[in-house]
Order: structure tokens, then C-alpha cells, then sequence
């Protein structure tokens, strides 16, 4: 072999090798999956047997509550994931992995595009007002944001406390909002962070903020139907849908607690 087919026979193999090891980019076939879309919330989307949260979203949680343009309580979650819904339209969904999801469990971050749109789910999402910008990987949804947030779009109407901090239940974190109130704080607080959060349809397992789930790198614990402590929570912090999505809350499973036969 020739010195000059031998260097070209070296480059053609470390262009093979990054390939496929996914060095080139979203054209690898191991970072981008297409297929049929189950909309797990409004953060994130499930393409077979994976689940991405969408690259630069924080969208509410199904369980938690806003305030609405009338003052009225508003399940702004569940409202959020019915519409990324119907902005996929049942029609085959693309997502490019653009890294992992470190707050999240093992779950990757992706940028989600429906078939025959030119805009991102992520940015579609936010401009219409149901999710606000959190630091993104690649997406560049922070304009889309700043849209909503001036043409009170979508929770931006009402009032409302961000994402992670519902999750994390911080009680006293900035009321976001045109109808925020600063003379109706203390009501508005307690409509955001209800003793008793009504449960989202089928969505039945109770957890619980703990500083002993500190212990295992946890915000709290849940609590399956069928577990001896499962009665017992009877004022929970959050309402899960599945233990996936409870892990990738941040909570651990109550050590007493076996999966149900």
C-alpha cells in the first residue's frame, strides 16, 4: 500500500470510528430518534422506551396549580401537557439528544420537532406562554419567552411560581404573573401550595419532601397504593403518574413500600 492510500485508509477509519460514536453531531443515528410521541408532561416526551425533557422548557407539573386572569385556582400543568399535545397532533416527533439531564434521573435533554414543522416543540411551547426558559444546552428558546411573558401568553396571564420551585416546594419563591397581586400575597401563596393538592387523573402516587431522603441524594419519598404507608401520607407534596417520573423528581421509594402484585 502506498503511503498516500495508507493516510487515506487511516482517515476513512477515524471518520468511521466518530460516527459512530456519535462525535459528528445529530446526524448520528444514536443521537436522534423519530417515532410516535407519548406526551409524558409538558416537559417532557417518551419516543419508544425513552424519554427526553425538552432542551431550554420548564413547563408546570401536572400536579401543580396556577392562578388565573379571573383569580380563579387553574391546573396549569395538566393544561400544559394537553397542549404540547396538540401541537404534536399525533404526528411522528423527531428529537435530537443534545445531553444528558443531570437534575432529572437518567433522562436526556432533546430538541423536539413535529413532522412538517420548522419550529421546535420547545419553542412552540414557550411562546404560547406554557413553560418559561430555563438554561438550555443548544435550544434557543429564550426570545420565544420574552414574547410570552410581554403578550401574557399562557400562565403569563395569571400567577404562578416556577416549575422547580413547586417542585422543590419553596413556598416563598417569586409570584410570577400579569395578575399577581402584592396585596393578595398570602392568599395567592395558598392557592399555589394547597395543603391538600388534588390529584391529576391517574396520576396516584404520593410523595414527600424529606431531609432524610437527603441521605441517597433525594428530595423526598413516594408512596405506592398497597404500601403500609401509603394511607398514612395523607397530605402529600406531589402526585406522580408513574415511578419514573417520581425518580426523576428526585424522590426515592419508601423503604417499606414494595411494588404492588
Amino acid at each position: 500500500m502506498s503511503e498516500n492510500s495508507f493516510a487515506a485508509a487511516r482517515a476513512f477509519a477515524l471518520v468511521l470510528f466518530l460516527a459512530l460514536s456519535g462525535f459528528l453531531g445529530s446526524s448520528s443515528p444514536a443521537s436522534a430518534v423519530t417515532g410516535a410521541a407519548i406526551v409524558r408532561d409538558a416537559n417532557s416526551i417518551q419516543l419508544g422506551d425513552v424519554t427526553y425533557r425538552l432542551d431550554g422548557v420548564d413547563a408546570p407539573e401536572l400536579d401543580q396549580v396556577c392562578i388565573d386572569d379571573h383569580a380563579d385556582p387553574w391546573t396549569c400543568g395538566i393544561e400544559a401537557r394537553d397542549q404540547l399535545a396538540k401541537l404534536i397532533n399525533k404526528r411522528p416527533v423527531r428529537c435530537d439528544d443534545v445531553g444528558p439531564e443531570k437534575s432529572f434521573g437518567k433522562r436526556h435533554r432533546a430538541i423536539c420537532t413535529a413532522e412538517g414543522d420548522k419550529t421546535s416543540l420547545n419553542e412552540q411551547l414557550v411562546r404560547l406562554g406554557f413553560a418559561v426558559a430555563r438554561e438550555p444546552i443548544k435550544a434557543n428558546v429564550k426570545p420565544a419567552a420574552a414574547e410570552a411573558k410581554t403578550a401574557s401568553a399562557g400562565i403569563w396571564k395569571g400567577c404562578f411560581v416556577a416549575p422547580q420551585e413547586f417542585r422543590t416546594g419553596k413556598k416563598d419563591g417569586a409570584l410570577l404573573g400579569a395578575a399577581c397581586r402584592p396585596d393578595r400575597e398570602k392568599e395567592i401563596r395558598a392557592v399555589l401550595f394547597p395543603e391538600d393538592l388534588t390529584m391529576p387523573p391517574n396520576c396516584s402516587i404520593k410523595g414527600k419532601l424529606a431531609v432524610r431522603a437527603r441521605v441517597t441524594g433525594n428530595i423526598g419519598i413516594y408512596h405506592l397504593r398497597g404500601c403500609p404507608s401509603y394511607p398514612a401520607t395523607t397530605k402529600p407534596d406531589r402526585w406522580f403518574c408513574s415511578e419514573e417520573d417520581a425518580q426523576a423528581a428526585g424522590f426515592r421509594k419508601a423503604y417499606n413500600c414494595r411494588r404492588p402484585k
